[in-house]
């Protein structure tokens, strides 16, 4: 089977697509992470807290958002550091149907999108 026929699906740390492998064999039905990094660093309660923040936020507003403000309010000190989190917590959204990740003001897939993202409800 090509790469492009594989299964895929979403990887609950990161928000990631990820495809099946022969690796995973009849076990890809319980398979939730992409590799074992997300496994060992799964959400927690701040990452859930960032989920809202992001969402209350849009609903606040009438246009996009840019993850970095978020990472801004929650993490004053360290939020270079802390941005990936926010945009983790972005593709979590994505994969639950709650918002859209874009550039250029079009959806993108948020497991290929690199550089500049901005947020928007969906």
């Amino acid at each position: 089977m090509r790469q492009t026929e594989r299964e895929s699906k979403l990887c609950a740390t990161c928000g990631r697509s990820f495809t099946n492998r022969h690796r995973y064999g009849a076990s890809w039905d319980e398979v939730r992470y992409c590799g074992e990094r997300c496994r060992r660093h799964k959400p927690t309660a701040v990452d859930r807290a960032i989920e809202d923040m992001i969402v209350a936020k849009l609903r606040a507003r009438t246009g996009p958002l840019n993850p970095s403000e978020v990472a801004r309010e929650m993490f004053a000190d360290s939020w270079e550091e802390q941005s990936e989190r926010v945009r983790q917590a972005a593709r979590r959204l994505v994969a639950g149907d709650v918002i859209e990740i874009t550039q250029g003001g079009r959806a993108v897939d948020p497991s290929t999108a690199r550089g500049a993202i901005l947020l928007r409800l969906k």
